[in-house]
Formats: structure tokens, C-alpha cells, sequence
């Protein structure tokens, strides 16, 4: 793994406007789709009927969940910020899932911060989060992830 980029909580507001990182990639495999399936109770057939959803998809896919739930993990290969006490997932704007993650694929996430503004006592960070697919030219996901910081 990559080391993830490093800047001081101090400095979060010189993030702004700029791409902060890429992350490695991960390969979705079967088996953490269906612990997903199970954690979440969504079992539909494109996702975990291996047979059937290779007849009809190609492969079976990733949950669009599942890869925004990636999302904290990509992340942290991606920046990490010295002198904070804490982080708070403070959540996510126009989620959307673009492309299908079919089994057995690789993804990454490429992060733009869009901005760094006072909130609570922290600073609150709204990233541009990406989720590339290799070998593919539309991404799966591109959302605004939130998080706030604590010095």
C-alpha cells in the first residue's frame, strides 16, 4: 500500500480546490459481496446468484452500497490528518452510482476536496469522492463525502 498523503490539521484549509490522492486498488471479490449481502439483508439475484447473474449480466455485481461503503477505507490510503482528536462521518451529497462494479473488479477512489469550512468546534471537509473501476472510463460512484475533524 501506498503511504497516504500528510498534512496537519492546521493545514486542512490549503486542501481546498485541490485533488488530494489516489488509493490503490482493491478487487471486489464474491465473498465480500455476499457478507455485504448478509450484513444488509439484500440479497437480490444480481448480486449473489453467481449462475444466473453470469447469464444475464456477464458476472454478478457489487451492491452500489457496498462500494459508497468502501468509501472511509479508500479514503484513508488516500490523506491523513496529524493533530486531529477525532473524525465524524457527517455524511454525503449527490450520491451517485454511475456504473456497475462486476465481480472480480478492481476499484479505487480518486479524491477532490471541495472545501474546508468552520463547523462545530472541527473544520468540516466535503471531499469529491470518485470510485474508478480499472479498465473502465465511467466511474462506479461519485459522491460529496462530509467528515468533520477535531483538533
Amino acid at each position: 500500500m501506498a503511504d497516504p498523503r500528510t498534512i496537519s490539521y492546521d493545514e486542512l484549509e490549503s486542501l481546498a480546490g485541490q485533488e488530494v490522492g489516489v488509493s490503490d486498488w482493491h478487487v471486489i471479490d464474491q465473498d465480500r459481496v455476499n457478507m455485504f449481502a448478509e450484513a444488509t439483508g439484500d440479497h437480490q439475484w444480481i448480486h449473489v446468484d453467481v449462475e444466473r447473474a453470469t447469464k444475464e449480466l456477464g458476472s454478478p455485481i457489487a451492491h452500489g452500497f457496498l462500494t459508497l461503503s468502501l468509501l472511509p477505507m479508500l479514503g484513508s490510503e488516500v490523506l491523513r490528518v496529524s493533530g486531529t482528536t477525532r473524525g465524524i462521518n457527517y455524511g454525503s451529497d449527490k450520491v451517485r452510482f454511475t456504473n456497475m462494479v462486476p465481480v472480480g473488479s478492481k476499484v479505487r477512489l480518486r479524491q477532490k476536496c471541495l472545501s474546508v469550512e468552520p463547523k462545530a468546534g472541527g473544520k468540516q471537509m466535503k471531499m469529491e469522492a470518485t470510485v474508478e473501476i480499472e479498465g473502465q472510463d465511467r466511474p462506479a460512484l461519485v459522491a460529496e463525502s462530509i467528515t468533520v475533524l477535531y483538533g
